[in-house]
Parts: C-alpha cells; structure tokens; sequence
C-alpha cells in the first residue's frame, strides 16, 4: 500500500472522529451535560490540526 494512500485513509478516519465528535457535543448540549459539550468540543479541537498536518504531509509526497 502506498504512503499517500495511508494518508488519505488518516483523513477519512480524522474527518469521520470530528463529525462523530461534533455529533455527540450536540446530542450532550441537548440533554445539558455542559461537562462532556466541553470535552467534546476540546476532542474537535485536537483532531483538526491533526488532519491539517496529515493532509500537508499527504500532499507533499510524490506518488
């Protein structure tokens, strides 16, 4: 399997924990648990940067 195809699944799995993230910060605001919209919204945070810096490191790889 090549490196850029790696890549491109890291982003997948990243974009798919942000929405699942952002799925359960507003099933949890829903119901009021202000405690886990934080941690959610915190989880949105981390994983984002994650994809920014994968996908940069994607796009420069020759194929």
């Amino acid at each position: 399997m090549r490196l850029k195809f790696i890549g491109v699944a890291l982003l997948c799995a990243f974009f798919m924990m942000n929405i699942v993230f952002t799925q359960f910060m507003v099933h949890q605001y829903y119901y009021e648990n202000y405690v886990n919209v934080l941690v959610f919204g915190g989880l949105n945070i981390v994983v984002f940067p994650l994809a920014l810096f994968t996908y940069k490191k994607t796009k420069n790889e020759k194929a």
